[in-house]
């Protein structure tokens, strides 16, 4: 498949640099299965590889879900082989998410709940409706996350809120994943996908490049210690600083004007 066709779980659209890519099974709460983390996959890795996209959207279809988890039906019969390679395939496409080289905006307009929360997470940016909620309910069904919640959610939000969350199950609202961290902003149901495209035009604005940079700077030296992660921030500022961009860039600024990209 490749972006812009049909998709069985997913719709996918593009106008204006801008994919928005719905999670569209509104009649299980977008519940992920196998099948949507195949179409994940590709619709992502289309969209990595069109130069054209710049920046994705990710929502759910429906008022009241991002994604509400897991489909339960497909894990009551995962024994423990079966289990780790669930586990191993999932992280495996939310990575790929995370590292697509686009920012990629989570709009969560309902239930984020066990994998939707991890698949939020793994975007680049949250913002969430006042009518969301968020959790890792996992022990509820004897379980821990599977697809990098018990690793993104300390990242995000600390140690200590993270197991709080993860030991008591317990469901929140988008205010207080506001408060802790979890989300960046949270707006009105109506001006959720509005403040998306807010944001992603912002982005729009700016060197693709550097924006690819600045992704690449963040996410690879999340996990180096300082020292490497600043060698890494270097090497990126040294190879930026040779492109059509960054003369264009400086160049604009100083006749002030606006710059007109061409991403070389």
């Amino acid at each position: 498949m490749e972006a812009g066709k049909d998709y069985e779980t997913l719709l996918c659209e593009t106008r204006e640099q801008m994919a928005t890519v719905t999670l569209n099974r509104p009649h299980v709460h977008n519940a992920l299965n196998i099948q949507m983390f195949a179409e994940l996959r590709d619709v992502f890795g289309s969209l990595a590889r069109d130069p054209a996209i710049r920046v994705i959207l990710l929502t759910g279809s429906g008022e009241k879900s991002f994604a509400a988890g897991a489909d339960i039906s497909e894990l009551v019969v995962v024994n423990r082989s079966a289990g780790r390679a669930l586990a191993h395939r999932g992280s495996s496409i939310l990575r790929q998410i995370e590292t697509c080289g686009k920012p990629v905006i989570a709009l969560v307009n309902g239930f984020a709940l066990g994998g939707g929360c991890e698949l939020a997470m793994a975007s680049t940016l949250r913002i969430a409706s006042e009518t969301a909620t968020f959790g890792q309910p996992e022990a509820r069904l004897g379980l821990i996350p599977g697809y990098g919640g018990t690793q993104r959610l300390p990242r995000l939000v600390g140690q200590s809120a993270a197991l709080k969350l993860l030991l008591t199950a317990q469901i929140i609202t988008a205010a207080e994943a506001l408060r802790i961290g979890l989300v960046d902003e949270v707006v009105a149901p109506e001006k959720l996908l509005a403040r998306g495209e807010e944001i992603a035009r912002s982005i729009l604005q700016l060197a693709p490049l550097a924006i690819a940079g600045c992704l690449e700077a963040v996410t690879k030296g999340a996990d180096r210690s300082l020292d490497a992660g600043l060698s890494l921030e270097a090497s990126i500022f040294g190879k930026l600083s040779g492109t059509d961009d960054k003369t264009e860039g400086t160049k604009a600024f100083l006749d002030k004007r606006p710059p007109v990209w061409t991403g070389r």
